[in-house]
């Protein structure tokens, strides 16, 4: 059963294509940074194609504290979904909702090494060489963790992993903020799967920084891009019509958008 709840991490395991290593890992609630995810993650994997998984998943399941797991369904944004599968388990909701969760239910420990120390982003393509060479020694999952649990350089650097899942986890860290995924979004190598991403999130494309730096990354999905151009200010679609970094449809809608309101 799907658990209705949409973040950045479990729309790509919807998917289906995540590796064996990514799921079993996730099935024993090593993946999740949040509550919602981790319950939504074992709803799907219960399902897995892979015995091993089900199995797993299935364990994890039955881990989870029962106080826990009912405060939890307790809370006005644990889904339909949800409630249905645990009432199916024989879990109701308590009396008192959760008020905790921005971590795991089930904590099964950290998969990442020690976080470096957290210092001011730098500029692309400038992180420090300790910290590139900690990571290039990481298995994918250990830099998934390290994505949501690990510091502000990091992120930068995980964020472009050639694996696009370590920067799904990167947008699923609790850590992360709007200013650091105003900067994401300016990324052009980012691939157009994360810029989508982050435009599908209502709660950051209400950054006015994000939506601007959105439009204006070439690589960001046409579609979105010109959406997303009547929430701009007069002043910045005036400086996209003449942008020759952009697609020229979008230059062409701008153009043509500043005719219109006048």
């Amino acid at each position: 059963m799907d658990s209705g709840l949409k973040t950045p991490l479990l729309d790509f395991f919807r998917r289906g294509d995540v590796a064996r290593d990514i799921r079993l890992q996730a099935a024993q609630g090593a993946m999740a940074p949040r509550a919602h995810e981790q319950i939504g993650l074992l709803m799907l994997l219960v399902n897995d194609h892979d015995p091993d998984v089900v199995a797993a998943a299935e364990a994890t399941l039955a881990a989870i504290p029962r106080e826990s797991l009912a405060a939890f369904l307790a809370r006005s944004d644990a889904s339909p979904a949800m409630l249905e599968f645990f009432a199916a388990r024989g879990v109701q909701p308590a009396e008192a909702p959760l008020t905790e969760v921005d971590k795991p239910l089930l904590d099964v420990g950290e998969a990442s090494p020690d976080p470096v120390i957290d210092e001011t982003l730098p500029p692309e393509g400038q992180e420090r060489a300790s910290t590139l060479q900690k990571i290039a020694s990481l298995t994918v999952a250990q830099r998934m963790a390290l994505a949501m649990k690990g510091t502000r350089e990091e992120r930068a650097i995980l964020i472009r992993d050639p694996n696009k899942i370590v920067g799904v986890a990167v947008l699923s860290s609790p850590k992360i903020n709007e200013a650091e995924v105003e900067s994401i979004a300016k990324m052009s190598t980012l691939s157009e799967e994360l810029l989508r991403m982050i435009a599908f999130s209502r709660a950051w494309t209400k950054n006015y920084g994000v939506v601007h730096a959105l439009v204006k990354n070439p690589k960001t999905p046409l579609a979105v891009a010109i959406n997303f151009l009547s929430r701009l200010s007069e002043k910045d679609i005036r400086a996209i019509s003449a942008n020759r970094n952009v697609a020229d449809a979008l230059r062409i809608t701008a153009r043509k958008k500043i005719v219109l309101d006048k």
